[in-house]
């Protein structure tokens, strides 16, 4: 598989996970919600470092990938410090979601997927900055 089909797949799947995060939230399962749109943040950042620069680093930390992505873009310092405290929130549903017996209510559950959302629009944003159409 090429580095096109990899970025490709992995996009496809990071709004599945978005989509999966949408259901779940419509059916009650917060915690579910929560471990989708962390799942789905990743995965996007992940493909569009893969497509920009040709790889991405080696972690689960979306703000790790954030700070990867802004040396292609100076927006995305504004997005971390204007989302700061629920890009932690994200990053911690990753595991309290699968692990730990955390209770996400619905306010949470919302949240991380909005959250989720701009996560993709931002990174869609900076592929378009740089001259790459939509994903």
């Amino acid at each position: 598989m090429g580095v096109r089909e990899e970025v490709d797949l992995m996009r496809r799947r990071a709004r599945g996970f978005l989509e999966a995060a949408d259901y779940m939230l419509t059916h009650g399962l917060y915690d579910l919600a929560a471990f989708n749109s962390e799942q789905a943040s990743q995965l996007y950042l992940k493909a569009t470092l893969l497509e920009l620069v040709g790889d991405y680093p080696r972690t689960h930390s979306v703000i790790a990938l954030l700070k990867e992505l802004r040396r292609m873009d100076e927006g995305v310092e504004e997005f971390i410090a204007e989302n700061r405290e629920g890009l932690h929130f994200l990053e911690d549903s990753y595991l309290t979601s699968r692990y730990f017996l955390k209770v996400f209510d619905e306010e949470d559950g919302r949240y991380l997927a909005s959250l989720a959302s701009k996560v993709v629009e931002l990174c869609d944003r900076v592929r378009s900055r740089r001259g790459l159409g939509e994903g």
